[in-house]
């Protein structure tokens, strides 16, 4: 297993010892720990959503702590959150679990067709913290995109020469493209390539559809025969996307669903040759006992011990 973890480190040759061991601790820590795989427990909905969204039906969702917990318990890779929920328990919980600050959020309050998140974490606030990366939302398609793309590349040189690993939010969303298509393969796999290229180490999108989006784009997956017909078909094609492989590419959980949904998209994943998940409502927004016992499940279908 140990032998995963080096083959995946060699991808990131340019990167200094700090990143690259960086990287290693989110890669050997948990229950996947050697694996290659990865289950994140991300909880920025109470900012992207607001609290009673997020946390009405779980109430200890409102405490900051209980996510560290259940992180922990859980034996995720690590905990990704907004600046306010990792400076409530970083303290307390130093060392036991890999944090990820993430450096901005958009809120609900005003709804936009073209989004653009605000900063609202630094990489000072990271290193401070005893994180292991920072994170950052894109929105491809949005009008305000190029805005963004010069944020995360001035975000990422300064994370990389502090040895921090950057992961990407890179979720397709804006007036240029329609509700459908900022799940369509062809700008799924567009928006990972988009945050391999801006120097993302791990990236995180949405699980594609079969739609295809641009006229463009499907002239070239009909004529090709880009095989897009599975869930895994389609995995496959978006983490190839991401240099053929050579980085990490990791999917959301999405809205919360039913249990048997988000185990067979967890099998797809994984016969898809992706990374792991990163889920969010679908772990928090239960009872911990059955949120530990949910997360496990998806660990053993990444690990190889559950179907």
């Amino acid at each position: 297993m140990a032998d995963r973890v080096q083959e995946i480190l060699s991808w990131y040759s340019s990167d200094n010892a700090g990143t690259q061991t960086n990287i290693a601790r989110l890669l050997r820590h948990g229950k996947l720990a050697g694996t290659g795989k990865l289950v994140i427990l991300p909880v920025d909905q109470g900012f992207e959503h607001g609290p009673a969204r997020s946390f009405a039906v779980n109430p200890g969702g409102y405490n900051p702590l209980y996510h560290f917990q259940l992180a922990i318990d859980a034996g995720c890779n690590a905990y990704a959150a907004p600046l306010g929920f990792l400076e409530a328990g970083a303290c307390q919980y130093a060392g036991q679990i890999p944090l990820i600050l993430k450096l901005n959020s958009h809120d609900s309050l005003h709804e936009d067709k073209d989004p653009m998140p605000s900063v609202t974490g630094s990489v000072a606030d990271a290193l401070r913290l005893g994180c292991v990366a920072v994170g950052f939302t894109i929105y491809p398609g949005s009008a305000h995109c190029n805005a963004m793309y010069e944020q995360l590349r001035e975000i990422a040189e300064e994370a990389k020469a502090c040895g921090l690993a950057v992961v990407v939010w890179s979720y397709p969303r804006g007036s240029g493209l329609s509700k459908e298509g900022e799940t369509a393969i062809d700008v799924v796999a567009y928006a990972a390539q988009i945050a391999a290229q801006l120097g993302a180490h791990i990236i995180k999108v949405k699980l594609p559809s079969a739609h295809l989006e641009q006229a463009a784009a499907k002239k070239v997956y009909e004529a090709t025969q880009v095989p897009t017909k599975t869930l895994s078909e389609r995995v496959r094609h978006v983490v190839q996307s991401a240099f053929d492989g050579r980085r990490i590419v990791i999917f959301s959980g999405g809205a919360k669903s039913e249990d048997k949904n988000v185990f067979e998209e967890a099998r797809a994943i994984r016969d898809g040759g992706g990374f792991g998940s990163i889920i969010g409502r679908n772990s928090f927004q239960r009872p911990k006992p059955e949120a530990i016992t949910f997360l496990h499940t998806i660990m053993g279908i990444y690990s190889g011990e559950g179907k």
